[in-house]
């Protein structure tokens, strides 16, 4: 996989250094064209306007403007070749671990109130969201965490989300190519209000007959002018004053409707030629999977086409921009009514448009999120398409935690058939990242997505977790009362969710003395059992695993390490039973707490 993005990263290499030599050569010829057109001028002016000196300095011209052109093209070369080098090195940083200095952690969707996400590294720091993310827009970021934190998609959808990844992961420059059109667009929360602003139907004059003459008005004073150029300003005067006066009277006076009718489209233009080159991809690329081929139908259908929609409204954007220049601005309004006539232009575009702007705007961010999702199986090794299961059940083979480096990921098999796990173990023997590995896989697989597993069968379970817990100061809660509540809370999801949630319960209710921790962690147990939960849950409790022996859902799994020469060594391999072994005593030896250390 690595090899891949290192050819790619070769090429746009080379290609960037071939179009930086290009360009520095125009802008040298661009320099020597504009010496040679003053030099021109002088010996113009010298000649008495000699007509080989005026036919030179036109050509000149004309080859000024035309590499002038073409420059900027070499310039958007250039921009494109940085762009995929860019996104081809992000590919490379995750394959080799590197990611975790991506600046986008997706900090404003972290919450520790959500079911599972902070306990699952959904986002935040050395997160999944840090390690997948390609998006580069409001919609499609926003609709990426939530199909990651909020996912309600149904078993057809999961297979249809499915096969348009496995497309997007099997097309990479196509996905590049993708990626690279969005980042023009940026992920500013404007996007939101502007398709608020695009959908809404209000309209800016409902008297046909003062729209009419608004419209027409403009026209006779541009009549009246030319009139004035021809018969002379005289005799034209009384005509054309008034008419200038009372347009500038309207344009003053109406500028309470015009300016915030327009605001949304201001200084729109960049963005709009970033949306349509994005929509024109996607709609003149052949794809085959059902979902991409819809979000094609949804931006490209005849009359209400997303490119042909972008494309008038950046013309009316481009009107509206006038007002950059002051004079350009005045003249423009004084005589044409130029911002009532641009906000007329955008009624009528919203009029048949404004039903189709949230769905363009939606297809675009479940295209991005899709592509966000197809990163994963071309970074991380061991990856599948998980089928859905007809039983309640997590059932994988060589499963692995997809944020671990493949160098060092311990893989293990899983078979969960509406069971509860009871997993026992020493301290650091991988109970805590098993427990996370089936829980950020599942989040995966209910998203449509791969996942890090030779192959894998799941039921689309609903996640709550219990595993990072902490005491909360500025609310006078401690780390056992906010665990409680995080227990109750998975009591509750299981009394509603019997047939479709999944518990994982990390170190049950250490916050409190041995004594109530276990008769605690028995009694949830039996409550969730009795509900017919599934789950697992970690202790360390040795006794807490003679709870198996009464009920035939609960099953003891255990992790343990091996001593050799004087050395811990883990394995971080499942296990069937209850844990032998303990390394308590070993670990604080090793720091230098106890044993002989207390007698020097």
């Amino acid at each position: 996989m690595a090899k891949t993005f290192e050819n790619k990263i070769y090429e746009h290499e080379s290609s960037l250094s071939e179009l930086s030599r290009e360009s520095d050569t125009i802008g040298y010829v661009k320099l020597a064209i504009v010496v040679l057109v003053g030099v021109n001028v002088y010996f113009l002016f010298s000649n008495n306007f000699d007509l080989w000196y005026a036919v030179t300095g036109l050509f000149m011209l004309v080859g000024l403007i035309w590499l002038w052109v073409y420059h900027s093209k070499i310039r958007e070369k250039i921009d494109r070749a940085k762009g995929l080098l860019a996104i081809n090195k992000r590919y490379l940083a995750r394959i080799s671990g590197d990611w975790t200095s991506f600046g986008d952690i997706g900090e404003e969707f972290i919450n520790r109130d959500h079911p599972y996400s902070g306990d699952l590294d959904i986002v935040g720091q050395k997160s999944l969201f840090q390690y997948l993310n390609t998006t580069h827009t409001w919609h499609g970021r926003q609709i990426f965490v939530k199909s990651l934190l909020e996912p309600q998609f149904t078993d057809d959808e999961i297979y249809a989300r499915q096969n348009a990844i496995a497309e997007l992961s099997g097309n990479i420059d196509f996905a590049n190519e993708m990626e690279y059109a969005f980042s023009k667009i940026g992920a500013h929360d404007s996007a939101k209000a502007l398709v608020d602003e695009l959908s809404d139907r209000k309209i800016f004059i409902k008297n046909h007959i003062a729209k009419l003459f608004l419209k027409y008005m403009p026209l006779a004073t541009v009549i009246a002018i030319g009139a004035a150029v021809l018969f002379g300003v005289e005799r034209t005067f009384f005509i054309v004053f008034p008419l200038i006066v009372i347009q500038a009277i309207i344009w003053i006076i109406a500028m309470l409707k015009t300016q915030p009718y327009l605001r949304g489209i201001v200084s729109l233009p960049y963005k709009l030629r970033a949306y349509s080159k994005a929509i024109d991809i996607i709609t003149t690329t052949k794809l085959d999977s059902d979902k991409l081929v819809e979000a094609q139908q949804t931006l490209g259908i005849s009359e209400f086409s997303a490119t042909r929609a972008m494309k008038d409204l950046a013309k009316i954007s481009e009107k509206v921009n006038v007002r950059s220049n002051a004079i350009v601005w005045f003249v423009a309004n004084v005589i044409l009514l130029w911002d009532i006539e641009c906000a007329i232009e955008l009624e009528r575009w919203k009029s048949k448009y404004a039903d189709k702007v949230s769905e363009w705007f939606v297809a675009l961010g479940e295209f991005e999120s899709l592509l966000s999702f197809s990163v994963l199986p071309n970074i991380c090794e061991n990856t599948c398409l998980p089928t859905i299961s007809d039983e309640k059940a997590i059932m994988a083979q060589r499963m692995g935690h997809p944020l671990i480096h493949a160098d060092i990921r311990v893989n293990n098999g899983v078979n969960c058939l509406n069971n509860i796990f009871i997993i026992s173990g020493s301290n650091m023997s991988g109970k805590t990242t098993f427990m996370r590995t089936i829980g950020i896989n599942l989040v995966l697989a209910r998203a449509g997505s791969f996942v890090c597993a030779e192959n894998m069968r799941f039921s689309p379970l609903e996640i709550m977790t219990s595993m990072r817990i902490a005491d909360d100061l500025s609310e006078g809660i401690s780390t056992f009362y906010a665990e409680l509540c995080r227990i109750k809370g998975i009591i509750e999801l299981a009394k509603h969710s019997r047939d479709n949630m999944i518990f994982l319960i990390d170190e049950i209710f250490r916050g409190t003395n041995s004594v109530d921790r276990l008769s605690g962690a028995k009694t949830v147990i039996s409550r969730l059992e009795s509900l017919g939960a599934t789950g697992i849950i970690t202790t360390h409790d040795l006794e807490l695993c003679d709870i198996a022996d009464n009920h035939v859902r609960i099953e003891n799994y255990s992790f343990s390490e091996e001593y050799h020469n004087g050395e811990i060594h883990f394995d971080y391999k499942l296990k069937r039973g209850k844990s032998i072994t303990t390394n308590a005593e070993y670990l604080m030896r090793m720091v230098g707490i106890g044993g002989n250390e207390d007698n020097k």
